[in-house]
This record gives C-alpha cells, structure tokens and sequence, in this order.
C-alpha cells in the first residue's frame, strides 16, 4: 500500500499500545445504549452475581456497563430519527422492515437492532419522516413510522 494513504496524524490503537473497550468501540468513543440495553445488561450482571458466578462474563458486563452512556427517548414525539428510535421503512415495492437504532452492546436484544455506527444506522439517524434512506442491500426505502419503545418493552 502507498504511503499516500496513510494518515500520519492517526494514531491506531493496535499500534499505540491502547486497548479497545469491551464494546469493539475505539478509545474515547463514546459508547451510548438505550436505557432499555441498560437495563438488561445489570439485570444479566445481577443473576451472575446471584449465582456467585465470576469470570469473563461479570468482568465484560461491569467494564461495559461503566462505560456506557444512557441516552433516555425524547419526551416528545419527533419526525426526526434520533437514538433509540424504532424506524419502519417502505421500499417501492411495498415492504415494510422495522429497524431500532441502538449502541453496539445490545445488539442482540432485539431481532430489527441495528448499530448506530453501522452505515444503515448512520443513514437513518441522519434522517426524518418520508426521508428515503438506502437499506443495506442496496433498496432505497422512504421513512414511514418513527416511534419509541419504554422501559416497559423490555422482555429479560
């Protein structure tokens, strides 16, 4: 690879010595999750603790969940995508997909999860309602519903 391409002022973690947090996210990003991720995240790290469990999970979960942001929904409804949001999207073809735009360490929460650093997370929270955004197979589909789920949707 040419040198041309390299950045000189960016300083890798790999190669600085610095650690990636538990979360794959670089040093000093901020790791935000809703306050739905939150919750089952302690949850999860309380029936460890429960059952007297130690090791790399608890150790994971305490350096994640100190690490965290908690980003709280909007008080009021907004027709723009923001964190946290549930999207659906229609594509000229008439399907509809849902997408909840969460941090990196809830991702397997919910089956419609999608990253906030993701390129299709990127594009929707870059969004409004009946904003056309491009779906990761390359469809384009138009904002149609923007809501937000509750503590009470939590299913731990």
């Amino acid at each position: 690879m040419s040198r041309a391409f390299v950045k000189e002022d960016v300083d890798l973690p790999e190669r600085s010595g610095r650690k990636r947090s538990a979360s794959g996210l670089p040093p000093g990003a901020t790791n935000y999750i809703t306050a739905r991720g939150a919750k089952r995240l302690r949850d999860e790290l309380q029936k460890l603790r429960r059952g007297n469990a130690v090791g790399e999970r608890v150790a994971e979960l305490e350096q994640i969940l100190a690490s965290v942001h908690v980003v709280d929904p909007p008080d009021a409804p907004s027709n723009s995508v923001t964190f946290g949001a549930t999207v659906t999207v229609k594509d000229k073809e008439g399907t509809t997909e849902m997408f909840t735009i969460v941090g990196v360490d809830e991702l397997n929460f919910e089956r419609d999860a999608v990253s906030w650093i993701s390129p299709l997370g990127k594009a929707l929270l870059a969004a409004d309602m009946g904003h056309w955004v491009k779906l990761d197979d390359e469809r384009s589909a138009k904002i149609v519903k923007i809501e937000f789920k509750t503590g009470s949707d939590v299913n731990v």
